[in-house]
């Protein structure tokens, strides 16, 4: 029999304090989603009434050949448009894709207490973390999901501290996709008609983590969100999705796929790379390109995996528009900041759309 979370404390100790997860939730034998996990109405996510599109993905081998200058407009009008885009031929080998979701469900699939050595407060490494939802003690409901989130500072240090399940494969993941988001930033910088140092570049994803993410088929999908509505913080987040599916992104303007307004499924393909801007990009570029606000689904069928890696500036980074965009626009859009400040609001605060970014905004100083 499944036990009793009729007290909102004893579910919260159980999952959150406890380590037990959304996991654990599910393996006890509960029939229906708890109370504290019901979204509100307007933010439970149709499956009817989302458009699920197959974005036709960017082939980044083609960037050495003849067609080069027409790959370089693919991705910076991805990038301006919707934000999201999903990239094949780059770099990663198909097979560490594979492997990666077969860790990322060996880890998780670990009793509770394998995993709740990681939980804030007790991880013997300040560069690990296992937790569930997002911000658990802000929200007013909580998202269906586990996670174990890696820093990464050296490879040394991620192989002495990561978790055995995974760290190699991680690691590995993380070390071959880091020359394609170097490309893409270099080209997308350089879309702006600016030209800035390669120290410049190279700060804008000078700090790097790893998350696997595990969301567990759930009795009642119609009524929870994987992950709420929110934009990444970063400057771009590389994304392998499993073949389940359940990434919406918002449409900001009308492209082929969707209507100003709509959100949008973003259909997996298999051994492509999901990319998408986030809030720092939007910011460097005064507004050019777009951080897309997006959130995940549940399923009632099976368990899913999405192992996002996430490329931000260092704390220590000032980061504001580029002076030479501001000059060629007349205006600057956003005010300059220590990244460390955009970090506490962004963690501070439950997902609530795009909202972490007026932060960045002249009238919030």
């Amino acid at each position: 029999m499944a036990p009793s979370f009729e007290d909102g404390n004893s579910l919260f100790h159980f999952v959150v304090r406890d380590g037990n997860g959304v996991k654990g939730l599910v393996d006890s034998g509960i029939s229906k989603v708890p109370d504290q996990y019901i979204q509100p109405q307007q933010e439970r996510i149709d499956n009817q009434n989302g458009i699920s599109h197959k974005l036709p993905p960017i082939d980044l081998s083609k960037l050495d050949g003849p067609n080069h200058d027409q790959v370089v407009e693919e991705i910076a009008s991805a990038a301006e448009k919707l934000g999201f885009f999903q990239v094949v031929n780059h770099g990663v080998p198909v097979e560490l894709l594979e492997s990666l979701k077969d860790v990322a469900h060996k880890f998780f699939a670990q009793p509770p207490e394998k995993k709740a050595i990681y939980c804030q407060g007790v991880s013997p490494s300040p560069y690990v973390k296992y937790g569930t939802s997002f911000v658990p003690e802000k929200e007013r409901a909580l998202e269906w999901k586990d996670y174990i989130n890696m820093v990464y500072t050296s490879d040394a240090d991620a192989l002495n501290h990561w978790p055995n399940e995974c760290k190699e494969v991680a690691l590995e993941f993380l070390n071959t996709s880091i020359k394609m988001v170097r490309k893409l930033v270099e080209i997308l910088i350089g879309k702006l008609g600016v030209t800035v140092e390669d120290s410049r570049i190279d700060a804008l994803t000078g700090f790097k983590m790893v998350n696997m993410n595990y969301y567990p088929a759930c009795p009642n999908p119609d009524l929870t969100v994987g992950v709420g509505r929110h934009s990444d913080m970063g400057t771009l987040t590389v994304l392998l999705q499993d073949g389940i599916g359940g990434l919406y992104v918002k449409v900001e303007e009308d492209i082929d796929a969707g209507k100003k307004g709509d959100w949008i499924e973003i259909q997996p393909i298999p051994g492509a790379l999901v990319i998408n801007v986030g809030d720092t990009l939007q910011v460097v570029s005064n507004g050019r390109y777009k951080s897309a606000e997006h959130r995940v689904r549940t399923t009632s069928t099976q368990s899913r995996v999405s192992i996002p890696i996430f490329t931000t500036p260092k704390p220590t980074e000032k980061i504001g528009p580029l002076p030479q965009v501001v000059e060629i626009d007349g205006v600057a859009r956003y005010r300059e900041f220590a990244f460390q400040e955009y970090m506490n609001n962004f963690f501070g605060n439950a997902h609530d759309g795009k909202k972490s970014l007026d932060f960045a905004k002249h009238d919030s100083a």
